[in-house]
């Protein structure tokens, strides 16, 4: 795959019918979801883990980039093929998260994303494995005093700032602010905050003369918070998602990623309605699925909140589909079984 341009990498991550592959689970989370089914966290099982993804068929054609983790983009197969190799085979983008974690900001509960420093050596390293995108993610929190205006400049000079090392390093910088939706904040909290973050973050971003062409905006979701109460309806999850999608495509956006389940089925079909932009939304890989399929069984591996939603089941029935869920936890499983098959061998 050959790019002129920041803006053709960007483009071709997010073109239409592919999505984005996150696997930069750092070891810590892989070794809690390895315990939990009793299989040792090693470099080679998590190795294992990442290439059973990489090389499924599933990848091609649906996966536009994959975000790596340091020890991965570094990590070749059983057979000696990198890692990375295998993921461009399967017409996919290599990327990798570059951000240090989080840093508490004094004595208040709010945190700073670490990782500008030596950036810039760490990015040439990694543009040189192969890696044409990064990834990078400011945490927002709402509470009592939260967001402060501190809180919100601080981590969206960073992200500005990480941009532009990034794109001075040939790479596609993907900016994450994310708005926590941990707490009891109603759906106007989240919006207020939310409208700030975006606000100040293409203010910096323009200030530091960052290619938003070439540049990856991943925004959260405008959601109540996990304990509040008061969950919004339908026609809340449409306001938002219209004035998000406004205030986007005001800033020069030129194709939209609604990355989640709730707002994809309630309100896509008029987003695309009212908009002319084109919106990727979630759709449960059933359809590939169930056309390359003899028997019409096609077993899914999904969270909870994708499987009982009507987004899955309708997809299912369009395509005449026995659509079978499994939790994710089997899929882990299946590291283990390959392994052990593998060695027999």
């Amino acid at each position: 795959m050959n790019f002129s341009s920041l803006s053709e990498i960007a483009s071709y991550i997010v073109s239409d019918g592919k999505g984005i592959l996150a696997a930069d689970e750092s070891n810590p989370t892989c070794t809690k979801r390895f315990d939990s089914i009793g299989v040792e966290s090693t470099e080679d099982n998590r190795r294992d883990y990442r290439e059973l993804l990489f090389r499924s068929e599933g990848m091609k054609g649906n996966i536009g980039g994959v975000i790596l983790f340091d020890e991965t983009i570094r990590q070749t197969a059983a057979d000696g093929t990198s890692l990375v190799d295998i993921i461009t085979s399967q017409g996919s983008i290599p990327g990798i998260k570059v951000d240090k974690g989080l840093q508490q900001i004094g004595d208040t509960e709010e945190s700073l994303t670490q990782g500008l420093e030596g950036l810039d050596e760490r990015l040439k390293e990694y543009y040189e494995i192969g890696a044409k995108f990064t990834k990078w993610r400011a945490v927002i929190s709402i509470g009592e005093g939260m967001p402060s205006s501190e809180a919100i400049s601080a981590n969206m000079e960073a992200l500005a700032e990480y941009a532009k090392i990034v794109q001075n390093n040939n790479m596609v910088p993907m900016v994450e602010p994310e708005v926590l939706m941990d707490g009891n904040h109603s759906i106007d909290d989240c919006f207020e905050a939310t409208s700030r973050c975006l606000d100040t973050l293409f203010a910096c971003l323009l200030d530091k003369e960052v290619d938003i062409k070439g540049t990856i905006l991943k925004p959260n979701l405008v959601l109540t918070g996990d304990k509040c109460s008061k969950k919004s309806d339908k026609k809340e999850i449409d306001e938002i998602s219209i004035y998000n999608s406004r205030f986007l495509i005001d800033r020069n956006c030129k194709i939209i990623v609604v990355a989640c389940n709730t707002a994809t089925t309630n309100s896509i079909s008029k987003l695309r309605r009212k908009f002319k932009v084109p919106f990727i939304g979630i759709e449960p890989a059933i359809k590939p699925a169930a056309l390359n399929s003899k028997t019409k069984k096609v077993g899914v591996l999904a969270t909870k909140g994708t499987l009982t939603s009507n987004l899955f089941f309708k997809t299912s029935s369009a395509h005449n589909t026995s659509a079978t869920p499994f939790a994710i936890i089997y899929f882990l499983s299946l590291i283990h079984i390959s392994r052990s098959r593998r060695k027999e061998r």
